[in-house]
């Protein structure tokens, strides 16, 4: 079934020099604006459970179509068709009073995404519970931190049990736990075959959670396919830039860098979700990356963080003095090992970071989707088994 369908939809922004322009074109019927087609008309249906993402660069209209979608920007054309809630993460709190408490906030967002005060009143809880801010809810908006902004309106967005959800880089909000929790929840509305718009500027995470990719150019619908498909026609377009004639062969545009793949292994297993055996098992992480060859050489980095988001481990190679060696396009991909995990029982997620040759910048990041479930023979307690030595004296 069709929930999204758009059939010849645009838009054109009219920008005016001066306020008293508009009066004299009305008065005198000749133009006095310019004109920006943000969105030229497109086609475009999305069926139920599909995840669709939606890559392009700045400017390229990505926002405004979301917008459409969202119904908070009207469009030109002839048929904008959205069925079931949406609840959509734009610009995240943009619908906050500053002045009005964070409890009000809550009741008067979700009254705006279709929900009855029974409704809300049932779900409250949960907000707060999700957004951790539970000693601020009755304190004006305008006193919270951006970081309390944030997770109190990705709480209240994700919380309405939407039948669509619109997401445009919203995947980092907040500190790096609470960034877990938000990822997990996006992955769990996917587990639930809800429909899902999803904007990033990160390609691997399009194209590891999309099961369809829609490129958009200067307002135009460039192409819609798998996202293997798309993704990797975006690259080499914006390696190439706008000239067909140039000779450049990285696959990214300049001054970048982006994680083009990574692979979790344990014991030669992959998957979504992997068993892992605590002082037993052999844990593999592969990540390869694709950089601007002139920059110097990007170092990575990764996290590995309980179920609850508190980090239990980190390594980089610029920590641990790994020279990694690029090929001529600025291609590079490392493996790190444990040979023998120390984890003890629990859940845990892998976050990878690509960084400059200092690990000070992050030039990309990826939520890992894996969740590693340690079991262990032994009645350690804890979450790591140290290296240690017993001796009788």
């Amino acid at each position: 079934m069709q929930v999204i369908n758009l059939q010849n939809i645009s838009k054109t922004y009219t920008h005016y020099a001066h306020g008293i322009d508009r009066l004299i074109e009305i008065l005198t019927r000749r133009p006095r604006h310019q004109a920006f087609a943000a969105l030229h008309p497109m086609n475009l249906s999305v069926s139920e459970s599909q995840v669709v993402g939606i890559i392009g660069n700045n400017g390229a209209g990505k926002s405004t179509l979301l917008k459409i979608l969202a119904g908070t920007l009207q469009a030109d054309g002839d048929l904008c068709e959205v069925k079931g809630r949406v609840a959509a993460l734009l610009e995240l709190g943009g619908g906050f009073h500053p002045e009005m408490t964070g409890r009000e906030n809550v009741y008067l967002n979700s009254t705006m995404m279709g929900l009855s005060s029974e409704e809300i009143d049932a779900k409250y809880d949960d907000i707060v519970a999700f957004a951790g801010i539970e000693d601020f809810m009755e304190q004006p908006v305008k006193t919270y931190s951006s970081g309390m902004f944030m997770r109190l309106a990705f709480a209240v967005a994700t919380n309405v049990d939407p039948d669509i959800l619109i997401i445009d880089e919203a995947l980092s909000v907040g500190d790096g736990a609470f960034a877990r929790k938000s990822f997990d929840r996006i992955m769990q509305f996917k587990q639930d075959k809800k429909t899902i718009l999803f904007c990033s500027h990160s390609l691997y995470q399009v194209e590891s959670i999309c099961d369809r990719v829609i490129w958009l150019d200067k307002g135009h619908l460039k192409l819609d396919g798998s996202p293997s498909t798309v993704v990797s026609a975006y690259n080499q377009f914006m390696a190439q830039g706008d000239t067909p004639d140039s000779k450049k062969e990285t696959l990214v545009p300049d001054g970048t860098a982006q994680i083009t793949n990574i692979t979790i292994s344990v014991d030669g297993v992959t998957g979504d979700r992997i068993d892992v055996l605590s002082l037993k098992s052999e844990l593999n992480l592969t990540i390869g990356y694709s950089s601007d060859p002139k920059l110097p050489t990007p170092s990575l980095g990764f996290t590995i963080s309980s179920a609850d988001g508190k980090v239990i481990t980190s390594a980089g190679t610029k920590n641990d003095d790994l020279s990694i060696k690029r090929d001529a396009q600025g291609n590079a991909k490392v493996r790190v090992s444990f040979s023998k995990l120390a984890l003890l029982k629990g859940e845990y997620w892998i976050t990878v970071y690509l960084m400059c040759e200092n690990a000070i910048h992050i030039y990309d990041e990826v939520n890992h989707p894996t969740k590693l479930d340690v079991h262990q023979e032994s009645l350690e307690l804890g979450v790591v088994s140290l290296p240690r030595e017993w001796v009788q004296i």
